[in-house]
């Protein structure tokens, strides 16, 4: 089987690696990929945006499979199109995807398929945003209705700071802002494979948004990730497939528009019982870099099986029992405008800890090899261990190998679950 994986970050470049181990994959194509990525696919330099540009190039290397990573191109219309061409394609239509693209869309199909999630309100208006924030009252949760890469969601104590972010979204041609009642509770990530009519659920894992240790600073794309989630109920991923992840797959087959693709469940465990807080539309970064790293059966089998519809007989998964946690190293100034161009030195060193290893998210190759930074989440460093513990021992001792001049990173991925302090 030959592959074609869309994309560039180390979220794609976890994608390659482990369809690069399925004995099926003969070989996996890239576009764009990235420095990490191109050890191990052929990378094309094709714009992962250009539906026309990305079903040639699946045509030109008579691909058996198309994976698209990001959720850009699935907004853009890419899976339609390499479908309509022939090719297996997993990632969902354009109309499937709004279910990312569109925050006030997914209330919509939440609210028709009677899926537990946080009270909200469509705002188009700042004096609607006020009259929101006054009727749901602080903690503040301001939602770009669009897609803004991880970065849209602004939660505050500040009514003035929840003002001035909803005003920023707004003033984007067709700007539209969610209002919503903050959700308590631990949050945790979940992804479920889809063929349209079935559903086979992931491990799930937990991610940190915020820039800093302690949950401080701006939301980014993320942080860092662990999996197993010890203290999560025993039944919480049967309890999500038949709560929220069978009943929304089969409201968007009623609305014509079957849903293919990584349906990603974000959810606080709330008092009152899990409820959610937003769908993505593909695999999650950093958490698939956490949730593949435990993966043991072939991947592309499974992503093949949900594109032609023949889910339903797919065999279980099998889990490793190992613990794995991913640190991300980021550019300075990140989440603001990164520095880039700096060169990454110790990489190859990391290899001195067991089981960790390096994914490549924002980097380049210079002429002569050197390997420099080149944007905001630059390396997503991964360990697995025996446990917790384990796990986060060598995923810091790998990232302490790694030096990039005024790179920061997090130093309290899964310090809360190992302490056992999240309830």
């Amino acid at each position: 089987m030959k592959v074609l994986v869309l994309g560039s970050g180390a979220r794609e470049h976890a994608l390659v690696s482990a369809l690069a181990a399925d004995p099926v994959v003969d070989a996996v194509i890239a576009a764009p990929g990235n420095p990490g990525i191109a050890a191990t696919a052929l990378c094309e330099p094709v714009d992962a945006l250009d539906p026309e540009a990305v079903t040639e190039l699946a045509r030109r290397h008579s691909v058996d499979l198309v994976v698209v990573g990001p959720e850009a191109p699935l907004v853009a219309g890419v899976a339609d199109a390499v479908r309509e061409a022939g090719f297996a394609c997993y990632g969902p239509s354009a109309e499937a995807a709004r279910l990312e693209g569109s925050k006030a869309f997914a209330k919509d199909v939440m609210a028709a398929a009677d899926v537990p999630t946080g009270m909200g309100r469509l705002c188009t208006t700042l004096d609607e945003v006020a009259d929101a924030l006054d009727t749901f009252g602080a903690p503040h949760v301001v939602k770009d209705d669009g897609l803004a890469a991880g970065k849209g969601v602004v939660v505050t104590n500040d009514r003035d700071e929840a003002l001035a972010h909803a005003e920023s979204c707004l003033a984007k041609a067709g700007g539209a802002v969610v209002i919503e009642e903050f959700l308590d509770g631990p949050e945790v990530s979940l992804f479920v494979v889809c063929d349209g009519t079935d559903v086979v659920p992931l491990t799930p894992a937990q991610d940190f948004k915020r820039v800093h240790d302690g949950d401080e600073g701006p939301n980014t794309g993320g942080m860092g990730a662990y999996t197993p989630l010890e203290w999560a109920p025993a039944d919480l991923v049967d309890d999500l497939v038949a709560r929220v992840a069978q009943p929304v797959i089969n409201e968007m087959a009623r609305r014509g528009t079957p849903f293919i693709g990584t349906l990603f469940i974000g959810l606080a465990i709330t008092s009152r019982g899990p409820k959610v807080i937003e769908f993505n539309a593909r695999f999650g970064d950093p958490e698939t870099q956490v949730v593949l790293a435990r993966l043991r059966s072939p991947l592309a089998q499974l992503l093949y099986a949900a594109a032609t519809g023949t889910l339903g007989q797919h065999p279980d998964l099998r889990w490793s029992d190992e613990s794995a946690v991913t640190v991300v190293i980021a550019a300075e100034n990140y989440p603001g405008t990164p520095r880039s161009g700096d060169p990454i030195n110790g990489l190859d060193d990391v290899a001195e800890v067991p089981t960790a290893y390096v994914l490549h998210a924002g980097t380049a190759q210079q002429e002569d090899g050197a390997i420099v930074s080149s944007g905001g989440r630059v390396l997503s460093v991964v360990a697995l261990g025996d446990d917790l513990g384990q796990a986060r021992e060598r995923v810091y001792a790998a990232v302490d190998r790694i030096s990039l001049d005024g790179s920061h990173y997090r130093t309290d991925i899964a310090l809360k679950a190992l302490r056992g302090e999240i309830a």
